[in-house]
C-alpha cells in the first residue's frame, strides 16, 4: 500500500496553467487599442458639379465624337472633359440607361482616345459601343 500512495503523489499534472497566457493576451490587446490611430469619421466624395453650359443627354443614345484636334462632341455639340464626366454622370442614373456610344477621327491621336476611355471606365458605363470602326479595316 504504500508503494501505490508514492505513485499518486508524483503524478505529472496534466492541466495547462493559462493564466499567464491569459496576462500576456491582456497586455497585448491594452497594448493595441492604445497605438491604434483615432479615426476620423469624415468621408471624402467628389461630386460632379452641376455643369450649366452642357449639353443635355439623350435617353436613349448618347455620342462621344473625338475630332482631329483632340477636342470632344456630347451629341454633336462641344463638351469640356469635365462636363462629359458630369453628363456619363447623369446619363448612368437614367433608368433604362442610354447607350453611349463612342466615334473618334481616324486622324485623332490614340493619346486623346485613351484620355475619354478613361473617363468612361469609373463611370461603369454598361452599354457602351464604338461607332464608325470600320473605316479602319481598310487603313
Amino acid at each position: 500500500m504504500a508503494m501505490q500512495t508514492r505513485i499518486a503523489e508524483h503524478q505529472p499534472i496534466l492541466e495547462l496553467n493559462t493564466t499567464p497566457l491569459i496576462d500576456v493576451m491582456l497586455v497585448l490587446l491594452i497594448m493595441f487599442i492604445i497605438t491604434i490611430p483615432i479615426q476620423s469619421h469624415a468621408v471624402k466624395v467628389d461630386l460632379p458639379t452641376a455643369c450649366t453650359d452642357c449639353p443635355k443627354p439623350n435617353s436613349f443614345k448618347n455620342e462621344i465624337e473625338i475630332t482631329r484636334a483632340g477636342a470632344l462632341l456630347w451629341n454633336e455639340q462641344p463638351i469640356s472633359r469635365e462636363g462629359l464626366k458630369y453628363e456619363l454622370n447623369v446619363t448612368q442614373r437614367m433608368r433604362p440607361a442610354p447607350e453611349l456610344h463612342l466615334r473618334p477621327d481616324p486622324e485623332a491621336r490614340y493619346e486623346a482616345v485613351d484620355e475619354v476611355l478613361a473617363i468612361i471606365k469609373p463611370e461603369q458605363v454598361k452599354k457602351f459601343g464604338f461607332i464608325g470602326n470600320e473605316r479602319f479595316a481598310n487603313w
